[in-house]
């Protein structure tokens, strides 16, 4: 990516974050990036794909960082299931506007648009890591739990966004902690 590439990037990720997708137009992206809309669509062809390359950076960004943590906390099982809630404070945006995947989401009815489809898959892949290091940390039911966990970690992004709730990220991998004990305790039939 050029660098004038990387400034439009930047700006619109900035902009669609905090103002939404659909309340900001190519206009106000060229305007703050400093440049022209032609550069603009020369290096985007669309708002569309400048959507689309927002949330793919998200979610390049929040796989590596799980992945590192992965790395980072080595073979302990239940460690590996919480790395997810453990990187969660790096993505919670003090009075942000919560997850920017769920607020694209909300803005992106179309299930065919290229931004939703993105979005499904980066919650897709958060819900199966789940459950494959579940399956690998000998928990009972690790679909079940996968969802439950996934209904923990975006509940957090929730609570801190809405309700200020300031130890979300603390509370969830601490009701983590205690689901992912239990599943592993209890092997079911």
């Amino acid at each position: 990516m050029t660098p004038g590439a990387q400034r439009i990037l930047d700006v619109a990720s900035e902009l669609f974050y905090w103002r939404g997708i659909h309340a900001v137009g190519v206009d106000t992206i060229a305007a703050e990036s400093g440049v022209t809309k032609r550069t603009l669509y020369d290096r985007f062809g669309s708002k569309d794909a400048l959507v689309v390359a927002y949330l793919a950076a998200r979610d390049r960004r929040w796989r590596e960082l799980v992945l590192a943590r992965l790395e980072a906390v080595g073979a302990d099982p239940v460690a590996q299931v919480l790395a997810p809630f453990d990187v969660l404070p790096e993505f919670l945006v003090p009075h942000g506007r919560g997850c920017s995947f769920v607020n694209a989401f909300a803005e992106l009815p179309d299930p065919d648009h290229p931004g939703r489809q993105l979005v499904v898959a980066e919650k897709t892949w958060l819900r199966d890591l789940f459950r494959d290091l579940l399956s690998q940390a000998g928990a009972h039911d690790p679909d079940a739990t996968a969802g439950q966990l996934l209904s923990l970690h975006e509940g957090a992004f929730v609570s801190h966004a809405i309700v200020d709730e300031t130890d979300a990220a603390t509370g969830a991998r601490s009701a983590a902690h205690a689901l992912v004990t239990h599943a592993r305790a209890h092997p079911g039939p």
